[in-house]
């Protein structure tokens, strides 16, 4: 979905659906049971590659969390790329799967000409289509609940990633040069810039014998990836931030998943960002405690916008956040109406989305009620479960299953739908002692026409208003939270200051308590016999 280790379409959603899993946060909503991709299915997409396929593994910190193979294949004008790939991953202690399918139509010189995208992460698929005429781009996304279809037009035509390895080797493998291309990302249904810097040829160790390749740097969303690239663009080793590896290798190793059950470390502890705390005695127990937060982030550039406002104030890496149950309406938002539109993914035209919004507020009429009435509703509607796939709000509305991706696009939709705009924030959140990448929305509350504001809301964590340790770092859908990736596992954070409300009561662990002189009792205490039976009532009505 964000970034690739180089030029394959689900190496790349694999970081995006590592995102999706730290993004689910909290552990203490989850309680997993995920179903798996059918095995059927995966076969059958496995049996259209040839002998000239190439087979990787893909790992995470040493252990085996999936597969890819892709081949090119020559047509009469041009080549089919097509790529598969099945990936599991450990989340909250249990393992998640998806699998992945990738297709392009190109012609002689690589030129992308359609695409077929598609990720099911068992609950059924999600596909996202395309034809390119020039400059002119035609969308589809088809769920399980129907389609949407759009068109584009783009800056300049489109390209998709597995063909830069391609690119590469018709001439651009010179030690030192330097590249910069826009590729599509079918997962963000966007054109990015990419940039790929060419070094010298190293050997490569590779599965039976070395291997000489050129080694290739690109930077992508502030990414930065490495990968070993042959004189004829195969592609022998992938590296990735946060200890994400590909490395190729035959069908019948890629394709063995005969490792340990869980990754050892799990991905949303590796995610979590543990906060340092300078001269603050008062720490987290209860984020709904929180009245201001005042934290510094450091280890790696932050985005430029997005930062300040709604409870929130950026002076550098400085953040300052206060409770947002203090924010109050100031002049009105003109630009809130672009808030209203439906997206791809945010599909708030659809009739059964403004059903199930109007049923949730019911006959509550203030926007400020009926945000709150979404929040609650969404929040009860969802079973709490991490989840691998692109949060379509008519799919997420289908399944009722989701982390706080789906609870976020679901919210989004529904509040649209009534004509309330509301937007996606994505950033961080506390739980239980660190902080976690997270999504919310943000509504916006019309007082009156010159008058209203914007209010964050947590429908995951049924929060209304959401509490002042959401720290904002970007806003948008999936192609603007590309800003948070280059974050992971480089963040550092210090607590600089911490505001609790009144009377608020830390919890304290293996400190005891001195004992009190209550003074002699004024009542005799009765006395009966002991019996075993009557102890062990005693000792199970204690443990409740």
């Amino acid at each position: 979905m964000f970034f690739r280790p180089l030029p394959r379409v689900v190496t790349r959603t694999l970081s995006a659906l590592t995102l999706m899993a730290w993004a689910v946060a909290m552990a203490v909503l989850v309680v997993h049971a995920y179903g798996e991709s059918s095995p059927t299915n995966l076969a059958t997409d496995l049996a259209r590659y040839g002998s000239g396929a190439v087979w990787r593994g893909v790992y995470y910190r040493g252990e085996k969390i999936g597969f890819t193979v892709s081949q090119t294949v020559p047509t009469a004008d041009g080549f089919a790329l097509e790529e598969d790939g099945r990936l599991q991953m450990s989340l909250l202690g249990a393992i998640s799967a998806a699998t992945v399918h990738t297709s392009a139509q190109v012609d002689q010189n690589f030129a992308l000409r359609s695409f077929e995208f598609k990720l099911d992460p068992g609950t059924g698929p999600v596909s996202v289509t395309g034809t390119v005429a020039g400059r002119q781009l035609t969308l589809s996304v088809t769920t399980r609940t129907g389609s949407h279809t759009e068109t584009r037009e783009l800056a300049e035509p489109p390209a998709l990633a597995q063909n830069l390895s391609r690119k590469l080797a018709g001439g651009g493998l010179v030690p030192g040069a330097k590249h910069q291309w826009m590729i599509f990302d079918p997962a963000t249904l966007r054109n990015a810039p990419v940039v790929v810097s060419v070094g010298r040829r190293e050997v490569v160790r590779g599965e039976s014998s070395p291997i000489p390749a050129f080694r290739v740097e690109m930077e992508f969303a502030g990414l930065r990836t490495t990968s070993w690239v042959t004189d004829t663009g195969e592609v022998v080793r992938e590296e990735s931030p946060l200890g994400l590896i590909t490395v190729r290798e035959t069908p019948d190793r890629a394709r063995a998943m005969a490792v340990p059950g869980r990754v050892q470390t799990d991905l949303l502890e590796a995610a979590a960002v543990v906060p340092v705390m300078t001269g603050v005695r008062a720490r987290i127990d209860e984020a709904r405690d929180v009245r201001r937060l005042r934290v510094r982030l450091d280890g790696v550039e932050l985005p430029d916008s997005d930062l300040d406002g709604v409870g929130q104030s950026v002076d550098g890496n400085v953040f300052d956040l206060r409770d947002p149950q203090a924010i109050q309406a100031g002049p009105a938002d003109h630009d809130a109406s672009k808030y209203l539109a439906p997206e791809p993914l945010i599909e708030s035209d659809a009739p059964e989305i403004r059903a199930e919004a109007e049923a949730a507020v019911g006959d509550a009429t203030a926007p400020r009620a009926r945000a709150e009435r979404l929040t609650r509703h969404v929040n009860a509607l969802l079973e709490k479960k991490p989840t691998v796939g692109l949060p379509s709000a008519r799919e997420v509305l289908r399944t009722k299953v989701g982390d706080c991706n789906e609870h976020t696009a679901l919210f989004v939709a529904m509040a649209r739908s009534l004509g309330i705009p509301s937007r996606i924030a994505v950033g961080l959140v506390h739980a239980h002692g660190a902080f976690y990448y997270h999504a919310w929305p943000e509504v916006y509350v019309e007082e009156s026409a010159s008058r209203g504001y914007w209010l964050p809301v947590d429908p995951t964590l049924n929060e209304f208003p959401a509490d002042a340790t959401h720290i904002r770092l970007a806003r948008g859908g999936l192609d603007k939270q590309t800003a948070i990736l280059p974050l992971v596992g480089r963040l550092k954070m210090t607590v600089l200051d911490l505001e609790l409300a009144p009377n608020t009561n830390q919890v304290v662990v293996g400190k005891a308590e001195p004992p009190v002189d209550l003074g002699a009792l004024a009542i005799p205490i009765p006395q009966r016999e002991s019996c075993c039976t009557c102890d062990a009532d005693r000792q199970r009505r204690a443990s409740r």
